[in-house]
């Protein structure tokens, strides 16, 4: 089951994505993680109840806890038909004990701490070794995040076809392998903190920049990353220096949220953006856990990326400015390549060394069939042929995917024209 922009009520696919997760974790309290799709389901039901009851009877005071509840009966009698009823009762009356209610049959309170346990219980349960690296990130997406198949798809450069394959053999070797519903052993958990991070990454760039939705930025995706990267600093085990790193690379992104749009619902620039709307509040968060972060020896790509995250919230277009992001860029290059960083270290060639560099720096890049390739290169020939820089937009405009670009790149191709 997914939700999109097209429901006609914001409320039911912004309660789908942050809570259709949390749920389904929940929900493996009950079932046990070796029936996670029992547990989906019944996520899923919980949902289809709520479109069915509230257009009559009305949206309930606390829609979440309305979902719970939903979600807590259904998972009950689809374990008595499974002929697992016992489990669902014992697991409800250790639950009501610790909580210090006498009667059995009352709900379980849903205290926040035991439901973010529950989240990194299942972020570590699906990036479990026992998977394949690709399985463990899909199923993260899928389970942890709320994210559709055309999102995952999306995000990890792949075929939707694939990703149900992957899915379908990441939850039978959950079940075959019979993981436990536990937190690993601290000895394990940097094993599978790669992928736990890359999940959340992967989250926060949907929202940050989604190329499967028409909204410019979907701040909620953003802070529901946010949150759960903040939640991983709450365990010992898990509040390592690349979750500071993740999480200060989070706050110098959001600072700039409410200057990368224009009054007219488009992008701006980097060079485009009002600075005053830049929240310094955020930047000096981030600043606070980019110092914690360099604890230890070990420099992950979360550190590497808020250090030029860090640069771009200094107002000044300066020399010294660009120099640096250039040598972030070289490092991060270097120990962690990838397409897209090569792409964005072009425009700091560009601001250093010149359009003429920059322009060779791109040759050898394997992006001709992505827009933001072209849209790179019609800033580059603006000032030597612009020509070819609206030759280059109307390439972009043909790539592009969603609404939100295309309506960029228009923009741009009108401003080249004057």
């Amino acid at each position: 089951m997914e939700y999109t922009s097209r429901e006609k009520d914001p409320l039911m696919p912004h309660l789908f994505r942050t809570e259709f997760p949390k749920i389904t974790a929940f929900l493996c309290r009950y079932f046990g993680v070796e029936h996670l799709e029992e547990a989906e389901d019944t996520a899923s039901e919980s949902f289809l109840a709520a479109l069915e009851s509230w257009p009559y009877k009305g949206i309930p005071e606390n829609p979440s806890a309305w979902l719970y509840r939903v979600a807590k009966n259904k998972a009950l009698n689809r374990l008595a038909k499974m002929g697992r009823e016992d489990k669902g009762k014992s697991l409800l009356k250790k639950q009501a004990v610790n909580s210090g209610i006498e009667v059995e049959n009352r709900e379980p309170a849903l205290e926040q701490f035991q439901l973010q346990d529950d989240e990194l219980r299942m972020l570590f349960v699906v990036c479990h070794p026992a998977l394949a690296a690709e399985a463990q990130i899909a199923l993260a997406l899928r389970v942890c995040c709320g994210f559709g198949i055309d999102e995952i798809a999306a995000a990890l450069l792949a075929g939707k076809e694939a990703i149900n394959k992957r899915l379908y053999r990441a939850r039978e070797k959950i079940r075959t392998e019979k993981i436990e519903w536990e937190l690993p052993a601290s000895a394990d958990i940097a094993a599978r903190m790669q992928n736990v991070l890359l999940t959340i990454y992967l989250l926060f760039t949907e929202g940050y920049y989604s190329e499967t939705n028409n909204e410019l930025l979907r701040e909620e995706l953003c802070r529901e990353a946010m949150r759960l990267a903040h939640s991983l600093t709450l365990q010992q085990q898990t509040n390592l220096p690349e979750v500071q790193a993740l999480i200060a690379l989070f706050c110098f992104h959001a600072s700039r949220f409410p200057a990368r749009k224009s009054a007219g619902d488009h992008w701006l620039l980097y060079h485009e953006q009002d600075a005053a709307l830049w929240n310094q509040e955020l930047i000096a968060k981030g600043a606070q856990y980019l110092h914690r972060a360099t604890v230890g020896r070990h420099v992950s790509r979360y550190h590497l990326e808020a250090a030029i995250a860090y640069w771009h919230t200094r107002q000044e277009d300066s020399l010294e400015k660009w120099a640096s992001i250039l040598g972030l860029y070289d490092q991060l290059l270097e120990y962690f390549p990838s397409q897209v960083a090569a792409l964005n270290r072009a425009y700091a060639v560009f601001k250093v060394k010149g359009a003429d560099a920059a322009l060779e720096t791109l040759q050898p890049l394997e992006l001709k069939n992505s827009p933001y390739y072209y849209m790179l290169l019609a800033e580059l020939y603006k000032g030597k042929d612009l020509r070819y820089a609206k030759n280059s937009l109307q390439k972009a405009l043909a790539l592009a995917k969603t609404e939100a670009d295309k309506r960029f790149i228009n923009t741009r191709i009108l401003l080249f024209g004057k």
